[in-house]
């Protein structure tokens, strides 16, 4: 948890004018962050618009019209593209979570070069 703590406000330049943003912070822990971190990994396009996130800045919808009716939903998960409103993501620690987000980053770039 340090580590991803330490990399909060962090923009790393991925050439060809990509870049990633990493926002991270400690929350009290909660039914919908239950371990403690507000996080943001968010991988954008030269112009700026966000293209790969993941973060837990809210729910996401689940599929299925009343499936999950009344559930509480943890707000992990990730966008995989620009359009995406997030698809759950199962969140294990930290470390886990940058090395998820750091592969999808490295498809990403391979599709877009």
């Amino acid at each position: 948890m340090d580590t991803l703590l330490e990399l909060h406000g962090s923009i790393f330049d991925q050439m060809g004018g990509y870049w990633i943003k990493i926002e991270a912070w400690q929350v009290e822990a909660s039914q919908e962050i239950p371990h403690g971190i507000r996080y943001s990994l968010t991988l954008h396009e030269p112009y700026g618009k966000r293209i790969l996130g993941y973060d837990n800045a809210h729910a996401v919808k689940m599929p299925g019209k009343f499936k999950y009716a009344g559930r509480i939903m943890p707000y992990d998960h990730k966008h995989r593209h620009a359009s995406d409103k997030g698809v759950p993501y199962t969140f294990r620690d930290a470390q886990q979570l940058l090395t998820d987000f750091f592969d999808e980053v490295d498809r990403v770039l391979s599709e877009v070069r």
